[in-house]
């Protein structure tokens, strides 16, 4: 596996697994990610996976006895555990169905993607939701998935002036990428519906639904459909 290392302030390492974005790229990171949760070094304080990159930081005080710097030994120690990286090693990829009602007060940038696409309004929903997708990376906010996979057909640009509040589990288009907004946060993207499933549920050991790698499919439902989800899942709460 071809590979790049630079360091990052002085307790991290940048390793670099391509320069597109794409699947092949994105399936590295998956790979080298599952090997650091394997081994799990002492010296590792977390790692962060990216579009095509992870940046793993370390405790620089684990090597203060050494004769070199920090960066350069913990090189050497990525070098040794990327020598052991075999394709094979990654978690089979989890296929989680999103439901989602478009338009209306949920997505009330339905019509401009419409407009900007020349489709109707039922065209963008059925490009939407008869897509099939992949979960590229988490950040931005917690549990912000950025999805990659959608159809060109129906990409919009970003908004020239961002709302100030997006209400948590809306679904939004901003370029060639879709995505959903897990908590409510300040935000650019063009708004075209929302889903009643929380994806980030900081109570929980593993707050963040999706992760890098999951493959993603979005279900039309209706109004009355989302309330009942909604009204289900707060009755689980109690």
């Amino acid at each position: 596996m071809n590979y790049s290392l630079s360091p990052l302030g002085d307790q991290a390492v940048v390793i670099s697994l391509g320069d597109e974005i794409n699947e092949d790229t994105q399936h590295k990171v998956r790979i080298l990610s599952h090997l650091l949760d394997q081994e799990n070094p002492e010296w590792m304080i977390e790692y962060i996976p990216a579009f095509t990159t992870v940046t793993l930081f370390y405790s620089a005080v684990h090597f203060s006895h050494a004769d070199e710097l920090p960066y350069e030994v913990v090189s050497r120690k990525v070098d040794a555990l990327m020598s052991t990286v075999s394709t094979g090693e990654t978690e089979e990829a989890r296929t989680i169905e999103i439901p989602v009602c478009y338009g209306g007060e949920f997505g009330p940038d339905l019509d401009f993607v419409a407009e900007h696409n020349n489709l109707t309004r039922e065209e963008v929903i059925q490009i939407h939701s008869g897509g099939e997708y992949t979960v590229y990376m988490i950040g931005f906010a917690p549990g912000f998935p950025f999805i990659g996979g959608m159809s060109e057909k129906i990409a919009a640009p970003r908004r020239d002036s961002p709302r100030l509040k997006i209400p948590e589990r809306t679904v939004g288009i901003a370029g060639m990428q879709t995505g959903v907004y897990p908590i409510e946060t300040p935000g650019g993207w063009q708004l075209i519906g929302r889903t009643p499933m929380k994806l980030f549920t900081p109570e929980q050991d593993i707050p963040s639904l999706l992760r890098a790698g999951d493959r993603i499919h979005f279900k039309e439902i209706s109004e009355d459909e989302y309330y009942s989800w909604e009204d289900a899942s707060h009755a689980e709460d109690y």
